[in-house]
């Protein structure tokens, strides 16, 4: 019998909404004093009067996914994207169900385009790990239980984020095996910051942690499939240089509404062309080779398959490869940008000057760095 046969768990504090909430959600949602400000750039064609209406009479949870948040994502495709595309769908089985780790870039734009691609292929669209720090809002909470997010605890004691981490991987189990909803979640806590996508052993871990006897059958049976997010402007890119730096002196402190900010921020800057793969799920062929390791190899070796296939699918733009010329003065990749495009880039370093009090070479090299990275990660991926 397995550790926690005996323990019932209770995700009444974590889960979505269910369709027979979703009436009630509507109406906050639609009262909120910060909705006409979010109906205004989704509908931005439409009366107010009427968009609240509308809101108002839907009923269930596929219904706002269809009605509001696949209209989110083409307002940001369409207003704030040159391009977007994606690849890998035929790695899917519509009737299987999938653990998702991507890499995380946006905090809200990474599960959310998955979401649309899923969506208007005709796939059942996944539930999605929300940080409780980001529910910081009654109208995020609402918005984001009603799009299939669930509650993620982040902080607080050993005891504590040990019995978060147990609750998590019993709730993502049952999903995916029981209520037969695929999930999408980061492969790290927080976005990445230096450009650098690594995922955490410890969150290979808590998968397995839900059926600790099969080390293997534990992580086969979630069908891990790794997602590669890249963006030709990344999102928030100045925010994450002048974090960086901070903390290269100090503990970085998030302030009020730091999270919040960020999230728009991602929503209407300029991204470019943005391109999503979906990787090769990881079968159990490829664990067994891992069966003679320890366990703490074990999640090592697996973090490290899912980290190549999403460095190896990464899509690299003329921005990481002027990047990487920049950084360690090479022309090795000057093939792979034009100088119009050179002069677009560095225009966009150029703001760092107006942080006067900042180291500007530091601050320059950090900035670099977050597009530069991906160059050396996906040649270490592909290398293999």
């Amino acid at each position: 019998m397995a550790a926690t046969d005996c323990v019932i768990f209770d995700f009444e504090n974590i889960r979505p909404y269910v369709d027979r909430e979703i009436p009630a959600a509507m109406e906050r949602i639609a009262a909120s004093e910060l909705f006409p400000l979010i109906a205004s750039y989704v509908f931005p064609d439409r009366n107010m009067e009427e968009v609240r209406s509308h809101v108002r009479g839907i009923d269930s949870i596929g219904r706002f996914q269809h009605e509001v948040m696949s209209v989110v994502n083409e307002q940001v495709i369409r207003r704030s994207m040159t391009e977007f595309s994606y690849g890998g769908l035929d790695r899917l089985d519509p009737s299987r169900r999938y653990l998702f780790v991507s890499n995380h870039r946006d905090i809200m734009l990474d599960s959310s385009l998955l979401q649309y691609i899923l969506h208007v292929n005709g796939h059942e669209t996944s539930e999605i790990t929300f940080g409780a720090n980001l529910m910081c809002h009654p109208l995020v909470i609402d918005i984001g239980r009603s799009n299939k997010m669930f509650r993620v605890e982040r902080g607080g004691s050993m005891k504590d984020f040990y019995r978060s981490s147990l609750l998590n991987s019993e709730y993502i189990r049952h999903t995916i095996t029981r209520k037969r909803q695929s999930v999408w979640i980061a492969q790290r806590n927080g976005r990445t910051k230096d450009g650098i996508d690594r995922t955490e052993p410890g969150l290979v871990r808590m998968f397995a942690s839900s059926m600790p006897g099969d080390k293997l059958a534990s992580l086969a049976e979630l069908n891990i499939v790794p997602v590669s997010v890249s963006y030709e402007w990344e999102t928030c890119d100045i925010l994450k240089t002048l974090e960086l730096y901070e903390s290269r002196f100090t503990k970085y402190v998030k302030k009020p509404g730091e999270d919040l900010n960020s999230i728009l921020t991602g929503m209407i800057s300029d991204k470019g062309h943005v391109h999503i793969e979906i990787c090769e799920p990881i079968g159990m062929d490829e664990l067994e080779e891992f069966a003679h390791q320890t366990s703490h190899e074990y999640v090592k070796s697996v973090a490290a398959l899912i980290d190549r296939r999403i460095n190896a699918a990464y899509h690299l733009h003329p921005n990481n490869y002027i990047a990487f010329d920049m950084r360690y003065g090479t022309k090795r990749y000057s093939a792979r940008y034009t100088d119009a495009q050179k002069e677009s880039f560095c225009g966009r370093l150029g703001e760092l000057a107006r942080y006067e009090d900042c180291d500007r070479e530091l601050l320059m090299d950090i900035f670099l760095g977050i597009y530069a990275n991906p160059v050396k990660s996906r040649s270490n991926a592909i290398s293999l």
